[in-house]
C-alpha cells in the first residue's frame, strides 16, 4: 500500500492539480473520480495524496476539512461555486490617490468577507500622496467592525513613516506572516507593486499572469495559490468583480453586522431606513455626531447595495 502523504494544492486547471507537499516537493496529481464533482477540490485545499504503483504518478485521495471558503452563491438553485480555500486574511486595498478613495468598494469587500467568515484588514496606500482624504475618520468608521488599518506607500515600502494611523508597514507585514491572504482592491490602487514589495521585490507577479482587481479584463484562467517568502497568496479570477448581485437582498443586512445592531430596534420588520421611516431606529436615535457620521456612511452603502441587487429577480440570479 502507497503512503499517504499531504499536501495541498496550489493550482487547478480541470482535472489536474498541482500540489505541494508538506516536505515542500512540488508534485502533479489526479484525483478520484468521487472527488471530481463540483466544487471537490479548489486551490487552497488540504489533501491527502499516495503514489499510484506503477503508472508514476500520484492521486488526491482526500480532502480535509476547510477552515473557510471563497464563494458566490446561486440564490435560485441554493447552490455555492467554491474558487478557493483556507484563506484566513482578506486584504483591502485602496487608494487615498488616482483612483481616489470610495467608501463604497471598501464596504463592498467586507461585505464579502462577512459571508465568506474571513478576517479583513484594509491597507491605504499612496498615502505619499495624501491631501485633503480624513484617514482617521475612514479608520475608526471600521473600528466597530474590528478591522484594522494601515497606511503605506507601497512606492516608498519601508521608507515611508505614517502620519495618521498607528499601523504602517512593519505592522503589515507582521500581519501578514505565515498566512493565506488574497488582496482586492480597484484598479489601479497598486496592488502589483504592494504584493511585489511585500515579497522583498522576489517575485513579479507579472511573471504569474496575475491581474489586477476591477471591472476589466484579467489575464488568468485558473485558480492559483503564489507561495511568497512572507506569506501565501491566492489568485483566483472568480473573485475579482465588484459585483454583489448573486447576494440575496433579504441577506444583506446580516453582512453589515455594524448595521444590524441598530436595525433590530426598528418598528417594523420591513423598515426601508429611510428618512421618513416610521419608527426607524437610525433616525430616532441621539447619536453624537462622529457615531452618526460613521453610521450613516455605512447605511449609505448599505441602501446602494440594496438597490442594485434587487434590481434582478431572486429566481431569475444565477452564478
Amino acid at each position: 500500500m502507497s503512503e499517504v502523504l499531504n499536501a495541498q494544492v496550489v493550482r487547478s486547471s480541470q482535472r489536474q492539480f498541482s500540489c505541494k507537499l508538506n516536505s515542500g516537493e512540488m508534485i502533479d496529481a489526479t484525483a478520484k473520480g468521487n472527488l471530481l464533482k463540483g466544487d471537490s477540490i479548489v486551490v487552497g485545499d488540504k489533501v491527502e495524496v499516495s503514489f499510484i504503483e506503477g503508472s508514476k504518478e500520484y492521486q488526491i485521495d482526500k480532502v480535509c476539512e476547510r477552515e473557510s471558503e471563497i464563494f458566490r452563491v446561486s440564490v435560485r438553485e441554493q447552490k455555492k461555486k467554491i474558487t478557493a480555500a483556507n484563506c484566513n486574511l482578506l486584504v483591502i486595498l485602496s487608494s487615498v490617490s488616482k483612483p481616489a478613495f470610495k467608501q463604497g468598494i471598501v464596504d463592498r469587500f467586507l461585505v464579502r468577507a462577512c459571508q465568506w467568515g474571513i478576517r479583513p484588514i484594509v491597507i491605504f496606500n499612496k498615502c505619499d500622496q495624501l491631501e485633503d482624504l480624513d484617514l482617521d475618520f475612514e479608520s475608526k468608521r471600521l473600528g466597530p467592525l474590528g478591522v484594522e488599518s494601515y497606511e503605506i506607500s507601497a512606492l516608498e515600502a519601508e521608507n515611508y513613516k505614517p502620519r495618521f494611523l498607528k499601523n504602517g508597514w512593519l505592522e503589515l507585514q507582521e500581519i501578514l506572516k505565515g498566512r493565506t491572504a488574497i488582496f482586492l482592491g480597484q484598479s489601479g490602487v497598486g496592488k502589483s507593486r504592494t504584493i511585489s514589495a511585500l515579497s522583498g521585490g522576489t517575485v513579479d507577479l507579472r511573471t504569474h499572469k496575475v491581474g489586477k482587481v476591477g471591472k476589466g479584463s484579467h489575464t488568468t484562467t485558473w485558480s492559483e495559490l503564489i507561495q511568497l517568502p512572507l506569506f501565501d497568496l491566492i489568485d483566483s479570477p472568480g473573485i475579482r468583480s465588484f459585483s454583489l448581485e448573486d447576494i440575496n437582498p433579504d441577506d444583506l443586512l446580516a453582512l453589515f453586522p455594524d448595521l444590524e445592531e441598530v436595525a433590530v430596534h426598528c418598528k417594523f420588520n420591513n423598515c426601508q431606513h429611510l428618512e421618513n421611516s416610521k419608527g426607524c431606529a437610525f433616525h430616532k436615535n441621539d447619536w453624537d455626531d462622529a457615531k452618526r457620521r460613521r453610521i450613516f456612511s455605512r447605511l449609505e452603502s448599505f441602501t446602494r447595495i440594496v438597490e442594485e441587487v434587487s434590481q434582478t429577480p431572486i429566481w431569475s440570479k444565477k452564478l
